[in-house]
């Protein structure tokens, strides 16, 4: 069983930056056995993949819409994720979403991420 927890979201004037942040909670299996993904739903749209990151942290992808901007990072004696969003846009408005599973691989498929935490808003006004 595993519960994430987003923290760190709100409202900020394009070009600026936001840190979001993603406790976790794991039963069983430890923390750094999970691949971790950060995904957004923007209002009217469907969700959509933003970064990931694997169980080492060493490796990382991300979406090209945010490549260059966002970093994804990871604490495995912290049990928590990051995304420091940078030079932020209005497009960049979406509840974010932590996500969580056990593929082999680093994935951008929603579908392969079994666990979810309950998102936070991001606005970025313009």
């Amino acid at each position: 069983q595993v519960q994430l927890v987003e923290s760190g979201g709100g409202l900020v004037q394009a070009g600026g930056s936001l840190t979001l942040s993603c406790a976790c909670t794991t039963s069983g299996r430890a923390f750094s056995t999970y691949i971790m993904g950060w995904f957004r739903q923007a209002p009217g749209k469907g969700r959509e993949f933003v970064s990931a990151i694997s169980w080492s942290g060493f490796s990382t992808t991300y979406a090209d819409s945010v490549k260059g901007r966002f970093t994804m990072s990871r604490d495995n004696a912290k049990d928590t994720i990051n995304l420091q969003m940078n030079r932020l846009k209005p497009e960049d408005t979406a509840v974010y979403y932590c996500a969580a599973t056990r593929v082999a691989e680093l994935s951008n498929r929603d579908n392969d991420y079994g666990y979810w935490g309950q998102g936070i808003q991001v606005t970025v006004s313009s």
